[in-house]
């Protein structure tokens, strides 16, 4: 994927990265952080850590966009509704398990209120939501 988004770009001043997000550091400071559908898969003892890595790739006025769905399918829910871990089948029907947390956009921009983010999180029509805000500068 990363040699088709370089396709993509050409000579435009766009750098990529190839890393583990979960022990990735970011070297600099970002004016904005965009990350779609990945909230719902990040696993729930790495939630907090994930946003604190998220204000570190951050400038202090920086700004986060995301979007995610909620939606999980009655046969992916093999552990019941109220595990996170659903099963989802690749093209050649080979079975692979993955985390997919469904958020309600209310719990989710309470959540991440209580860490200290100014994210405003809204529902779409159907399973989509989307949040947009940044770090909580009032405190």
């Amino acid at each position: 994927m990363l040699s088709r988004a370089k396709a993509r770009v050409g000579s435009a001043p766009v750098r990529f990265i190839e890393a583990d997000l979960f022990s990735w550091q970011p070297d600099q400071r970002y004016d904005a952080v965009f990350f779609g559908f990945w909230i719902s898969h990040v696993p729930e003892e790495m939630f907090e850590s994930f946003w604190t890595l998220v204000a570190d790739a951050l400038k202090p006025d920086g700004r986060v966009f995301f979007f995610d769905d909620n939606h999980r399918t009655e046969t992916e829910l093999i552990e019941g509704d109220s595990s996170p871990i659903v099963e989802r089948r690749l093209t050649n029907g080979s079975p692979f398990r993955v985390i997919k947390i469904p958020y309600q956009p209310a719990e989710l921009e309470q959540r991440l209120r209580a860490l200290g983010w100014d994210i405003t999180v809204t529902a779409t029509p159907g399973p989509f939501y989307w949040g947009l805000g940044g770090r909580d500068t009032s405190v």
